[in-house]
């Protein structure tokens, strides 16, 4: 193995090759490849490291070749539900205690399952890495699961597939459906997150099972990137996981071989509360290590990556036939699927859609694509690779990807080169040779009421199989006084904040530039000081609207001319609105960034709003709002500001509502984009590898000759009292799973509480460890999250508290959340937990700094509220002062429960009547009768 170059050297070499290969006539991107070491224990422990000493972090991941496909017969989900499990106790860890390494002293932690894997990983501060190691090895190899966990993990597991796919309009379609129907023996047809029976099924001899034929050292993978010394860090994994045993048994393998397909099949499935029809159009596929496998890469780009993509342009741009397309190079450890697929727009039918994808893929088999768009297709490619390779975890999950399903982490790094070269040619080829007319299968998605009376229900599964019995060795948390303390903890690596530097245009445009990383990424970030708080009465959505048009078109440039040029660049660029601002954003390689904000500039002063882009674009929105309102979350959201902002300007829709979308006119968007849409009205952030000249040269070039208009700007919209608090619950029958909200008002961002206030809410719901979460998932299992926020603007602010859970519960889960309100004006915080929060909060911020996007975000959100952007440099101090008594004395004087209006969204059959009891004048809200553009909520009964 050859000895690997330090991350940041390597990086000083990256852009001479990208413009060489630009002088050469070849994509002019490229992305840098990952410098890593590794070695291989004698126990089979595959060591994967790579140094970075830019950043104070290290992150620590451990894969194992165990995924969904391993379940056992009978247990689909079962290795999802052991992911769970594996943050429970080990013989020297209690319960949590992955929280308190991790998230209580500035990191986070997290996994996740897929078909050929399950994998943990966690971003610390470096100094505590040899601590993250010793519990990794302990998880390996003395997990305990007794039966309280095993059971409140399950339920937690529950609460996820009803979130994920039952209270979903398209979950079932997705997660269900489409590999049910796609493979006919192999295990990739069963569902990773797995079916509530089986899962009910499961037991404690499962699990042990399970972890003792799986977690073992010659089935995985340690992949540490970040501040450490690799002596040293060599030395610590040969202590803790070089004496870990490895099994005499063999590691089970899933030998099922898919059979070919011999002639093409239709299936039509029904869900309840699906809003808009669905169809996905399949293909057996290749491994992802074959040779085949870029090809079908940049052949899945050319469809549906971007808004120059084919599916894009031709079914959503073109002929509005869609609503939302998709496809996937599926591509997996065994041979996979390709797919392509659309939610068709109101009006459109299946059969509509399935001709028209079938249609693309037959023109991809039959001529050849353009030398520009396979450049735009590969563009696009490279440059995300970039931004996945941003952070230490970013560039951990490519190498665990590359060795999990290609058995080699270095083809995180030969893969792109194999994109880069491939060719129009490679591309009709395996257009022809995998996506055939006679093997496709074709999977429609209807609506339960369309099923034909008297069709064939679907069939019962067949009962679960019983558990086998483990005989093998059961570990179990050792008594306090005898368990092995933790290593110390390391010396802090001191974070260094980047310095952002101002200054202001002639046309009064105020720009602020930082460098973020060594990368050859750019980041820019107009922000307009006007967003959906100026919305005109009962016209909510104008900001919204006014920002989704400004990229499809201007003066000179039409949608597609915008969309071409653009990820032509390997840029994405795109526009949005919120409560008191607009955005526009670009992500762009640095030796594009010139023309890239050119067009940026472009579409931010001179768009057209031609009237057949407005029809197009408020179609797609209503389309939108349609599958939006079948989904509890998405209600509850829809209904809160409502609620608690009624009759102010934060009293409606940010994004509009059904009926307000139909009034707007174009006059109102421009009338709105003249007022407001201007530089003395703006700030523009530019983040990324560049010195604060270079930015201010890029912004004036661009945004320089924009002028600034004769006339004031127009006063802002006062904002009014909020109303008193309501209690809604929007009855949506049939669906999977109820959203539960307690929101108030809360302070401005001027607030000399607003730390205080930051502190305060991260102790009650920011965070897996806060006490929402503690309480509702880790204690009852009763959702799959539960947390609050707190979002200051620069007139008021709102407080938040949010969670799901199957319907029965929703009257529990509400109750739990004013309790733990209430609870945290009643008493402080105890020492410990304060410095928890606070650490979680300081941790958050750093990574939030460590991307281009995040430090831009972060600089422009300071900028709009008037904060001096040379604040993130304070942070870390203003946490750390705020008292455990300040905190409660926020809680007390601004978080009331009792003054905090309550909204409810779901099956309300299962609740309606409790939720009654504890909350005298409940308005219960048929999804029917919902009616978000009139002060009552509710439309009159016809």
């Amino acid at each position: 193995m050859p000895r690997a170059l330090a991350l940041p050297a390597f990086l000083a070499l990256l852009l001479a090759p990208a413009l060489a290969a630009a002088q050469a006539g070849a994509p002019r991107l490229t992305a840098p490849p990952i410098a890593f070491h590794q070695r291989i224990l004698a126990n089979g422990l595959r060591l994967i490291t790579s140094v970075d000493k830019t950043t104070p972090n290290v992150t620590v991941q451990v894969w194992y070749g165990v995924g969904a496909k391993n379940d056992p017969a009978g247990r689909s989900g079962f290795a999802h539900l052991f992911e769970h499990l594996m943050f429970k106790a080990t013989r020297d860890m209690p319960a949590e205690n992955m929280d308190r390494l991790t998230e209580d002293v500035g990191g986070m932690n997290n996994a996740f399952t897929a078909d050929d894997t399950t994998a943990y990983y966690e971003v610390i501060p470096a100094n505590y890495l040899q601590r993250l190691l010793w519990a990794e090895s302990e998880r390996m190899t003395t997990l305990v699961v007794d039966e309280a966990n095993f059971k409140s993990e399950r339920a937690v597991v529950e609460e996820e597939l009803r979130q994920r796919v039952l209270a979903s309009p398209y979950g079932r379609f997705f997660n269900l459906d489409i590999p049910a129907d796609s493979f006919a023996v192999h295990p990739y047809r069963r569902a990773p997150i797995g079916s509530i029976a089986e899962l009910e099924a499961a037991g404690l001899d499962d699990v042990r099972a399970f972890h003792a034929t799986f977690y073992r050292p010659d089935d995985a993978a340690l992949i540490v990137i970040g501040n450490f010394d690799q002596g040293e860090l060599d030395a610590w994994v040969d202590k803790y996981f070089g004496a870990v045993a490895r099994p005499a048994t063999a590691i089970p393998t899933v030998t099922a071989v898919e059979p070919p397909r011999t002639g093409a099949r239709t299936f039509t499935e029904y869900g309840p509360n699906v809003p808009l029809p669905a169809v996905a159009i399949t293909w057996l596929a290749p491994a992802a290590r074959d040779a085949d496998a870029p090809a079908l890469e940049v052949l899945d780009a050319l469809l549906t990556t971007g808004k120059s993509s084919r599916l894009y342009n031709h079914l959503i741009y073109k002929s509005q036939l869609a609503a939302e397309v998709f496809s996937s190079a599926d591509l997996r450890a065994q041979p996979g699927l390709f797919y392509v697929g659309a939610v068709m727009a109101g009006g459109r039918t299946v059969e509509d859609g399935e001709r028209a994808l079938r249609a693309e893929v037959a023109d991809l088999r039959d001529t050849p694509v353009s030398g520009g768009e396979l450049d735009i297709a590969k563009n696009q490619l490279l440059a995300a690779a970039v931004r996945r390779r941003e952070t230490v975890d970013g560039r951990a999950n490519e190498l665990g990807q590359a060795l999990v399903e290609e058995g080699d982490p270095a083809r995180a790094n030969t893969d792109l080169a194999a994109l880069g070269a491939v060719t129009a040619a490679d591309v009709q080829r395996v257009a022809r040779k995998y996506l055939a007319d006679d093997t496709r299968v074709v999977i429609r998605y209807l609506a339960q009421t369309a099923r034909p009376a008297g069709a064939a229900a679907v069939p019962a599964p067949p009962p679960p199989t019983p558990s086998v019995p483990y005989t093998g060795p059961v570990a179990s948390l050792a008594p306090e006084g005898q368990r092995q303390a933790p290593p110390p903890v390391g010396a802090p690596v001191a974070a260094v904040f980047p310095v952002p530097a101002e200054t202001t245009l002639a046309n009064g445009l105020r720009v602020i530039v930082a460098k973020s990383s060594e990368l050859p990424l750019l980041a820019a970030e107009l922000t307009i000081l006007g967003g959906a708080q100026t919305d005109p009465p009962h016209l909510a959505g104008d900001a919204s609207l006014a920002a989704d048009l400004v990229t499809e078109g201007t003066a000179t440039r039409t949608a597609p001319q915008i969309a071409r040029q653009t990820e032509a660049l390997g840029a994405t660029l795109s526009a949005d609105s919120g409560w008191e601002s607009s955005q526009v954003s670009l992500s762009v390689l640095t030796n594009e960034a010139a023309p890239a904000l050119a067009i940026m500039a472009d579409v931010a002063e001179h768009p057209a709003f031609a009237p057949a882009e407005l029809e197009r674009v408020r179609k797609e929105s209503l389309d939108a709002l349609t599958v939006a309102l079948q989904k509890p979350g998405d209600i509850a959201r829809f209904v809160t500001s409502p609620v608690v902002f009624a009759g102010t300007p934060f009293g409606h829709v940010e994004g509009g509502d059904p009926a307000s979308l139909v009034r707007l006119r174009r006059e109102d968007l421009t009338l709105l984009h003249d007022a407001w849409w201007r530089p003395d009205n703006a700030i523009l952030v530019i983040t990324g590898n560049l010195a604060p000249d270079q930015g201010f040269a890029l912004a004036r070039e661009a945004f320089g000759g924009w002028a600034k208009p004769a006339g004031p700007l127009p006063a802002r919209p006062p904002v009014s009292p909020h109303a008193p608090p309501r209690a809604i619950a929007v009855d949506l029958p049939g669906t999977g799973q109820a959203a539960v909200v307690v929101a108030g008002s809360a302070i401005s961002r001027a607030d000399p509480r607003y730390y205080t206030a930051v502190v305060a809410n991260a102790v009650l719901g920011g965070g897996y460890s806060a006490r929402l979460n503690e309480e509702i998932r880790v204690k009852r299992g009763l959702s799959y999250g539960a947390g609050s926020r707190l979002e200051a603007r620069s007139t008021t602010g709102v407080f938040t508290a949010q969670a799901q859970t199957k319907n029965e519960s929703a009257p529990q889960v509400v109750a739990l959340m004013r309790a733990q309100i209430a609870g945290l004006a009643d008493a402080p915080a105890a020492a410990q937990e304060l410095e928890a929060r606070k650490s979680s909060l300081i941790g958050e911020f750093g990574r939030t700094l460590a991307t281009a996007d995040g430090l831009g975000g972060v600089l422009g959100e300071l900028a709009l509220h008037g904060v001096d952007p040379r604040e993130i440099g304070l942070y870390t101090g203003k946490v750390e002062a705020v008292s455990a008594a300040d905190a409660q004395a926020f809680a007390r004087e601004a978080l009331r429960p009792g003054a905090m209006s309550v909204v409810v969204v779901g099956d309300a059959r299962a609740f309606a009547a409790p939720l009654a009891a504890a909350l005298p004048g409940l308005q219960v809200i048929p999804i029917a009768r919902l009616d978000l553009d009139s002060a009552t909520l509710e439309a009159a009964a016809k």
